[in-house]
Formats: C-alpha cells, structure tokens, sequence
C-alpha cells in the first residue's frame, strides 16, 4: 500500500489508535492472578481490512495483477490494507462501534482499555495496534 509515501493533511487526517499501556495490563494481569480469573486472549491478523475508510484511497495494480488491457488503471479503496497510515484509526473506530453498542465504554485515562458499565470488575478488554508502527 506504500503507507510510508502518505502524507499528513494530503493523502490522510489521522493515524491514532490508542492502546493500553504497559502498566495497565501489567496491573490487570497482577489483579487477575491475585483473584483466580482465567484470562483469554486473542489475536485478530486481518483486522484492519475489515474497517471502512473515510478518505478516497487510490492504489496502483500490484506487480503480478496488473490488467494486459487497462495497464494504467488504479482502484479505489473501500477498506485500508496494511501499511495505510489510516487503517489502525479506522479499525478502532469500527471496534469502538462494536464495543459501545454491546455496553461498554472507553476509558477516560487509558483510550485503549474497555470497561462494561454496571458491573464489579471494571477491565474486560483492551486493544493493542501499537505493533503497526502509528
């Protein structure tokens, strides 16, 4: 996707995505093994193409699939590959979505952690795209 030729304010507006902090899973972790809990994780590898994006992406054809008959056609996007500045953005946005229509709500500290509202115990999940390099 050549995320590293975009620019800022040309090609896209943010790339934020917020994680959680080191010692706040370090803490979980602590709390968790403290009262018994089992913990799961997950790890989703293509979550970042499944998330709309709101600017127009263009992209060349790849090397390999390039039409013999329309050679110099691009393609918009509908959704970001990896190596878009935005898709870690756009994927938390979605995610965000999805967490707050089942109930929960973000952190005010921590955007990257999420709580379920009206119960005990307070962290359930949080998400982590700080691997993507944004």
């Amino acid at each position: 996707a050549k995320g590293y030729a975009q620019k800022e304010g040309v090609d896209f507006e943010e790339s934020f995505a917020p994680v959680a902090r080191l010692e706040a899973i370090r803490f979980f972790i602590a709390y968790a093994a403290h009262k018994s809990f089992t913990i799961y994780q997950m790890d989703v590898k293509t979550a970042f193409l499944y998330s709309p994006l709101k600017e127009e992406v263009y992209v060349n054809q790849p090397d390999g699939f390039v039409d013999p008959y329309h050679p110099d056609k691009v393609y918009r996007l509908k959704k970001p590959l990896y190596g878009l500045k935005q898709a870690p953005k756009a994927w938390y946005d979605e995610l965000s979505k999805f967490l707050l229509s089942k109930g929960f709500s973000k952190d005010i500290i921590h955007m990257g952690l999420w709580y379920p509202k009206d119960t005990g115990f307070e962290l359930t999940a949080f998400l982590d795209s700080d691997h993507t390099g944004c």
